[in-house]
């Protein structure tokens, strides 16, 4: 069992739902202390408490146990995640952002595992700086219209309004591209990278590649026929 991700997604759907600990561990015939012990990640309960919960909060065992992002065991579409934002529930914003993090974290870890079989620095390096650039310009955007203190940077505001991340980021995707082709023409083993493949190799984390990879080339698809 993934336990931190069980805890975290038990605790996040008791919220969503809008009720106290102590209606849930009533509802689910438990203890409100033993309750707070599984949604802090304290104890691991049982498969009964896992149907339970799952009948519950209408999710499926994968969501709930954090092997899927959709909650009825499939895969999402955007359109799910952007649900999952609808006004009405205050908490939906927290849930959404929670989300989008495992899809993210689970892609990542699935390239990064895939490319530190290629036993290259400059592949694992170079797709960091590109990760890292977005990461940078995402969260400097935040800090500025946050009203945060500019002098955290060293690099001058006016700098990175002029897209020069982005310049870096494009120089790391040349310089792994090349490295991938000097890999290609030296015969190096890559790994297997098909769609069963990841799903065996990676149970959970599978599936989070997959609907990366999905959404950004229907996006890219749509951007090719406008």
């Amino acid at each position: 069992m993934a336990h931190s991700e069980f805890s975290r997604t038990l605790s996040l759907l008791r919220q969503e739902r809008g009720v106290s600990q102590r209606t849930a561990a009533g509802d689910l015939g438990i203890s409100q202390a033993l309750l707070s012990h599984y949604e802090n990640g304290i104890r691991e309960p049982g498969l009964a408490f896992v149907v339970r919960a799952c009948e519950y909060y209408h999710v499926s065992a994968d969501f709930l146990l954090g092997r899927t992002l959709a909650r009825e065991g499939g895969a999402l579409t955007d359109d799910d995640l952007v649900n999952m934002a609808d006004q009405g529930n205050i908490l939906r914003g927290s849930v959404l952002a929670t989300l989008q993090s495992k899809l993210i974290s689970g892609a990542v870890g699935v390239l990064f595992d895939l490319l530190g079989k290629l036993n290259d620095k400059t592949v694992v390096n170079e797709a960091a700086r590109m990760l890292s650039g977005a990461v940078y310009a995402l969260f400097r955007r935040l800090h500025r219209a946050a009203g945060g203190n500019e002098a955290m940077f060293a690099a001058p505001a006016e700098l990175t309004a002029m897209g020069l991340p982005d310049a870096e980021m494009k120089l790391a995707e040349a310089r792994y591209a090349r490295a991938l082709d000097a890999l290609c023409k030296q015969g190096a083993a890559f790994p297997e990278v098909g769609g069963e493949a990841l799903s065996r190799s990676y149970p959970g984390s599978g599936q989070c590649i997959a609907q990366v990879l999905h959404s950004a080339d229907a996006k890219t698809a749509a951007l090719a026929r406008e």
